[in-house]
């Protein structure tokens, strides 16, 4: 039976969207059967619809950014940015698809032509997040259309909105009605989807116990293609540097952009002792001076509310239970409007906590961790069991090398933030941050398989060795 669904906006409470609950079965069917003409179809037209999209996005930029911005809480000037990511991921995501998986002569025997080609899947679905609803999901939607592939794409139940208009977008540019299907509902249509017979893969981008569940749901199904990123423990390291405030500033924009709701957000700062005063105290400064406020609010935010209240509620207790298990307060993570999730950003010291708890504390939480020397520094910043994102602030190029080479993370920067990663480059992590199939530019090799050929233009073969010899007739002499 069909249910409705309502999105309300984090920073009002308004209702912002209200439709029903999708037929999986439906709609994957209807994805099934549109697959083998959109793969047909040449690879010049594939990626004409998709520049046509790009160009679409790109004339309603404002229109689709106010949707973010109300539907996550975000600011209106980041919901921007996130429009713009969804027009910049066309143009990169032609250029891997030539780069990685394009048609090509491979050296072969003599008068026998070898060709690598790639072929799409089928149906792939994707499982988008709430934090970049738009973004994120259009990562793995655009370069497995311009693979050939079908899709049914469910957002996340808390941004239904912004989904529907994501889709919206990709009919408007002449793509087939049902080579892009959309799915909503809550967790129970989630998991309808991700274990339907009928699709050949699924892409995924949100938690490391929701991607884990589904790691194990896939175990007996390696013939279907799953690709996971799942966030992660992140760790800043602040060592020896002059410049106090820029790295007090790369801190913040590594803990807080986005309310800290970013996979690659910073949750640990690991700092040298010697520095800890000087550097928490500007942390704290500039935290203090945060403006936290709805999406419209002028003077623009830094930061707006997190996604709803429970996320808000469950923030707090954890919040509270680092207090009771010896973390030490440095900034006060607050409700800064009661009744609704805004939180002021909260910095607390746990380096005296004796476990100090390995999970993915989604918001503007940072846990801060005293070192006395670089070894140390090296050793806390692994300890997790994710692996995404990692960043050095300070020291010298020698140090740079020896936190580059032991770091276990995807993404490992110096003097840069933890997050801001480039489209451009792959983006992904190890431990329980994914499962080896990194996205964004490297997303074009989980969209389709190589597939080698030996070819020439007529049969032609013979056995050279291990025959018997030909038995000859016996000659008749008539007499």
């Amino acid at each position: 039976m069909l249910s409705e669904l309502i999105s309300y906006e984090p920073a009002t409470g308004a209702e912002l969207w209200r439709g029903q609950t999708s037929d999986v079965d439906t709609e994957v069917a209807k994805a099934r059967s549109a697959w083998p003409k959109w793969a047909a179809a040449p690879l010049s037209e594939r990626i004409e619809r998709i520049r046509i999209f790009a160009n679409r996005v790109r004339a309603d930029l404002e229109q689709f950014a106010d949707t973010i911005a109300r539907e996550t809480g975000k600011p209106l000037w980041e919901a921007r940015t996130e429009v713009e990511s969804v027009v910049n991921k066309v143009d990169i995501s032609v250029r891997a698809y030539a780069d990685r998986t394009s048609q090509r002569r491979l050296d072969g025997k003599i008068g026998t032509r070898t060709a690598l080609r790639h072929k799409p899947h089928g149906v792939l679905a994707v499982l988008g997040p709430y934090n970049f609803p738009a973004h994120l999901p259009n990562g793995h939607i655009v370069p497995a259309l311009i693979a050939g592939n079908a899709i049914v794409f469910k957002p996340s139940e808390k941004t239904p909105a912004t989904g529907a208009m994501l889709v919206d977008y990709y009919h408007k540019a002449g793509i087939p009605q049902d080579a892009v299907r959309l799915v909503q509902g809550g967790p129970d249509t989630g998991k309808a989807l991700s274990t339907h017979p009928d699709i050949d893969g699924l892409l995924f981008t949100g938690s490391a116990q929701t991607g884990i569940a589904l790691n194990r749901q896939f175990a007996h199904r390696p013939d279907k293609i799953l690709a996971l990123e799942m966030g992660g423990n992140n760790p800043i390291i602040a060592w020896d540097t002059r410049d106090i405030h820029s790295a007090a500033v790369l801190i913040i924009q590594s803990a807080f952009l986005s309310a800290g709701q970013r996979c690659t957000a910073a949750r640990r700062l690991v700092v040298r002792d010697t520095l800890y005063d000087q550097l928490v105290g500007e942390v704290k400064k500039i935290a203090d001076r945060l403006i936290i406020g709805d999406p419209h609010s002028e003077p623009p935010p830094f930061m707006g509310p997190v996604i709803d209240k429970d996320v808000c509620d469950n923030l707090i207790e954890s919040y509270l239970a680092l207090m009771s298990r010896g973390g030490r307060p440095i900034k006060h993570l607050k409700v800064a409007e009661q009744g609704r999730p805004f939180l002021t950003p909260g910095i607390i010291d746990v380096t005296d906590m004796d476990d100090r708890p390995d999970i993915e504390l989604f918001g503007p939480l940072l846990q801060v961790i005293r070192v006395p020397d670089f070894t140390s520094a090296i050793i806390e910043a692994n300890n997790t069991r994710f692996g995404l994102s990692a960043s050095l602030i300070g020291g010298t190029p020698e140090q740079y090398d020896e936190f580059w080479a032991n770091s276990r993370a995807g993404i490992v920067n110096w003097n840069a933030p933890t997050n801001g990663a480039s489209s451009s480059a792959p983006f992904g992590g190890v431990g329980l941050s994914g499962n080896h199939r990194p996205s964004a530019y490297y997303a074009a090799d989980y969209c389709a398989y190589p597939v080698v050929s030996s070819e020439n233009d007529v049969p032609k073969a013979m056995l050279g060795i291990g025959l018997k010899d030909e038995e000859v007739a016996p000659v008749l002499i008539e007499e």
